[in-house]
């Protein structure tokens, strides 16, 4: 999964439909990595085709179980910085639009259920405690 951060401090937020759940939930981009895929690429890969933009730099931010007493699911969390639009490249079958939110309105919508997606959630979180989501910090951090 990738935490796209653009150069003016805003988040990339998308909104996907999940068949599962019956709902259109807010998310990061995210994905399936390939087989021999390395993380990164996968990151990067899925933030052109979920949200339409390429990153300059893609950096590992964590990583957990999704859920370990089901699943041995690892989730990757990465930032991405640098972006440039390209356009999105969906699937057929996926319906997802992209929002551009500043650092409070993410970070409120996990405080109010909004967002209720626990991968994009725990890396909006993470990448929040670390400092990564300061406009100065992550221009410093991509030097």
């Amino acid at each position: 999964m990738v935490l796209p951060l653009l150069p003016d401090g805003r988040i990339a937020l998308i909104r996907n439909r999940r068949i599962a759940v019956e709902a259109d939930l807010w998310e990061l981009p995210a994905g399936t990595l390939e087989p021999g895929e390395d993380p990164a690429r996968c990151a990067a890969r899925e933030l052109e085709e979920e949200a339409g933009y390429t990153a300059g730099r893609v950096r590992k931010i964590g990583a957990f179980y999704t859920t370990p007493g089901m699943t041995d699911e690892l989730m990757r969390a990465y930032l991405a910085t640098d972006l440039r639009q390209v356009g999105q490249r969906l699937e057929a079958d996926e319906q997802i639009e992209v929002h551009i939110l500043d650092r409070q309105e993410a970070l409120n919508m996990i405080e109010s259920g909004e967002l209720m997606d626990a991968k994009s959630m725990l890396a909006l979180l993470i990448a929040e405690r670390r400092g990564l989501l300061t406009l100065g910090d992550a221009r410093e951090d991509d030097r």
